[in-house]
């Protein structure tokens, strides 16, 4: 039974549902229709009001040019931090220390599971949050520059992973929260687009960050980071806003949570976590593979320069097919491209052409998941009607963090872990075989949603 709206103004704010993709996708019952419907009726507004338009024009193309931006700032460089590592753990006054890789995750980690916090904030004080990225931006670039004075690594977990991670947090989320106000149809395409951002820079930060620690060292490439980075974000921040005005009171009813505990949620979540407990090692630990295989230094950040660069096109390509097809058709496309690129050719890696193979073909296959992301929160809106999608993609970047903070102590463990060290052939047999083991699991138990579906559970 289709939908009849009444011919009415539409503005649709970002917790409105998709009426095209419901009308055409949905396959609830009818109560549940009736549920939508009423949400629909009362988040819409029969006042014309004079805003920008929708999936295109100047205001739309700027706002997704600059939540790129943003997103290439703070991911870019935080995805970086495998050549701060590499650094940290040969140089003096950290060299020799533990848990150096947690600086990293503590960075990723925090800044994507702090999300929902940071989007029920804004929802609760409207106001307030047009503010909120250029607060995040200034907390970031802080926190670099006072990372520059760390004399060791709990400094520097505090500094470059705390504080970058909560910084870059605040800097971003806006952009989750206002997405939805200015693109509808195109939204999976407009997500890959900013993810795309993360990967372009990442292919840059690696080699610029190697030059800048060689030549000048880390406390000087920090506060050059500190100021750079700021200096970039700067003009785009004016563009980081709403499609609509802010509302005057905050918007309660938005904050529904009841998708925690539904089935659609916890199967395509515990996919999401599982593959992100994985997907960070490669990133991590490809300089220091490169330079076991004899690679300069140069030779070995261009490894983390490589994956990006495939990244670029994974994100869009992802996000175009998710705008088209079942979200578990992209998933499935990502988990076996990933699973066969870990297994075969990054266990197998044992010369530096082999090792670049592998970067171009993980970052083509792997990074794209996290552009089904859109996708996925409309499923699990289409099976919880009532639900904000502004409020359930941050759960997504949640799950995501939650498998990366815990890859830094689980990664620490695989590398002492003597599993198949001296037994097995290629990189298997070396101190990084219970990686490449533990990275093509996860990514293969990623992609549990598509049998689910196949099974039709879900």
């Amino acid at each position: 039974m289709a939908l009849h709206v009444p011919e009415r103004t539409w503005a649709l704010p970002a917790h409105s549902v998709d009426l095209d993709r419901y009308q055409s996708n949905s396959t609830s019952d009818d109560e549940s229709k009736k549920e939508s419907y009423s949400i629909i009726e009362r988040y819409t507004t029969s006042d014309s009001i004079d805003v920008p338009p929708m999936d295109g024009g100047f205001h739309a193309w700027m706002f997704l040019l600059a939540s790129a931006m943003l997103e290439a700032l703070v991911w870019g460089y935080a995805f970086a931090f495998g050549v701060f590592q590499e650094y940290y753990s040969a140089t003096p006054p950290f060299k020799g220390s533990e848990n150096i890789a947690v600086i990293g995750t503590c960075a990723m980690g925090l800044a994507y599971m702090l999300a929902p916090f940071a989007i029920v904030f804004m929802i609760l004080v409207p106001r307030f949050a047009r503010w909120v990225s250029t607060v995040g931006v200034i907390l970031m670039c802080l926190s670099l520059a006072i990372s520059s004075f760390a004399t060791n690594v709990t400094h520097l977990m505090l500094t470059q992973g705390i504080g970058f991670g909560v910084g870059g947090c605040l800097a971003y989320t806006p952009s989750i929260l206002y997405m939805s106000e200015w693109f509808c149809k195109r939204k999976g395409l407009a997500f890959g687009v900013v993810w795309a951002g993360s990967a372009i820079s990442g292919s840059v930060f690696p080699i610029t960050i190697e030059w800048l620690l060689n030549k000048y060292g880390v406390e000087s490439t920090l506060r050059v980071s500190s100021v750079a980075l700021c200096l970039l974000a700067a003009p785009f921040l004016y563009f980081h806003h709403p499609r609509l005005p802010p509302a005057k009171t905050a918007s309660h009813e938005r904050l529904n949570f009841r998708f925690l505990v539904s089935k659609v949620h916890l199967v395509y979540q515990l996919g999401n976590t599982i593959e992100a407990l994985g997907f960070f090692l490669p990133t991590i630990y490809l300089p220091m593979c490169a330079r076991s295989l004899g690679a300069s230094k140069f030779l070995s950040s261009f490894t983390v320069t490589l994956f990006n660069l495939a990244a670029v096109f994974s994100n869009v390509l992802i996000g175009f097919l998710s705008d088209r097809y079942h979200v578990t058709i992209c998933i499935l496309i990502s988990t076996v491209g990933t699973v066969l690129s870990v297994f075969f050719l990054w266990g197998f890696s044992t010369s530096l052409p082999i090792l670049y193979v592998f970067c171009a073909f993980y970052g083509l296959m792997a990074d794209g998941y996290s552009s089904t992301w859109a996708g996925i929160t409309h499923e699990i809106q289409l099976a919880n009607p009532g639900s904000d999608p502004a409020v359930i993609f941050p759960f997504m970047e949640l799950g995501r963090g939650i498998g990366n903070v815990a890859s830094g102590p689980l990664s620490e463990a695989l590398l002492k872990a003597p599993m198949l060290r001296g037994k097995a052939g290629g990189l298997y047999g070396s101190e990084y075989g219970s990686l490449v083991v533990c990275t093509g699991a996860t990514a293969l138990v990623g992609g549990i949603s598509v049998i689910f579906r196949w099974l039709k559970w879900i």
